[in-house]
């Protein structure tokens, strides 16, 4: 495979993967927002034994929502990713780790795979297609030889 197509596909896998991730973090952010509202939130996490459960309910929906967004257009892609990493830590560690692999039984797995694409975009980057890439902030972070 060429250099030229290595990066466009490259660059292709990048979009489709922030556009997948995002739209998972929007809807979980969403979820969390408008179905059970961020005072829901806070009372399940203090019911789930998370600590400052409103703070907690404040950071999970926003960096979801917005970082969903965020990951979705491309933008600020390093800074976004760290933070949904975190932000899926936080759910592995508090609520999902004793409960096994599966997330039919509440389990990690979802978690887990979110946590590392976030963590993968971070340090990755966002690709050629992002706003990241037009403003010159991320598109030059690791590059994939073919």
């Amino acid at each position: 495979m060429s250099l030229t197509r290595t990066a466009a596909a490259r660059d292709l896998v990048l979009l489709l993967s922030r556009i997948g991730l995002g739209i998972v973090f929007v809807a979980h952010g969403w979820q969390k927002f408008r179905t059970n509202g961020l005072d829901g939130t806070a009372a399940m996490f203090d019911k789930m034994g998370v600590p400052a459960p409103t703070l907690s309910a404040y950071y999970a929906t926003g960096i979801e929502l917005l970082g969903g967004i965020a990951l979705i257009l491309g933008l600020l892609t390093p800074a976004v990713g760290v933070l949904l990493a975190l932000d899926m830590v936080g759910a592995l560690a508090f609520v999902h780790l004793s409960n096994g692999v599966f997330v039919a039984d509440g389990g990690w797995e979802l978690v887990a795979v979110l946590g590392l694409l976030s963590l993968t975009l971070a340090v990755v980057g966002a690709g050629r297609v992002s706003l990241d890439s037009i403003f010159n902030r991320s598109s030059g972070r690791a590059k994939v030889a073919a």
